[in-house]
């Protein structure tokens, strides 16, 4: 999708602070985290949203919040994390491409 900012980012043509890739996923930093550490897992190919999502993403969906726990303990979150998946306007989704939201660690680091 052409006019996707996550498309955007997945092809490269906008940086991030990237903390995990394969072949099928991307992880990284939220550019407005809500925590210390704020990361977002997505995955490559383009789904709207949870709503959009068919048994045919189950093993997608499934990798994706494996992933979580490993990269949250990864980047320090030992003691717990919290995951979030906003789905349709109603529910607060504002870019229209899945993603899992992972955080935690008190609140944001303000940077200048």
């Amino acid at each position: 999708m052409s006019d996707c900012l996550f498309c955007k980012i997945v092809a490269g043509e906008i940086p991030c602070g990237k903390v995990y890739e394969d072949d099928e996923v991307l992880a990284f930093h939220d550019i407005h985290p809500f925590a210390r550490v704020h990361f977002l897992i997505i995955p490559k190919a383009h789904v709207a949203s949870l709503a959009d999502c068919t048994t045919g993403h189950g093993m997608l969906l499934g990798k994706m919040l494996l992933l979580a726990p490993r990269l949250a303990r990864e980047q320090g979150l030992d003691a717990g994390f919290k995951t979030l998946i906003n789905t349709g306007r109603g529910g607060g989704q504002e870019v229209f491409h899945i993603h899992i939201h992972v955080f935690g660690g008190g609140d944001p680091v303000k940077r200048s």
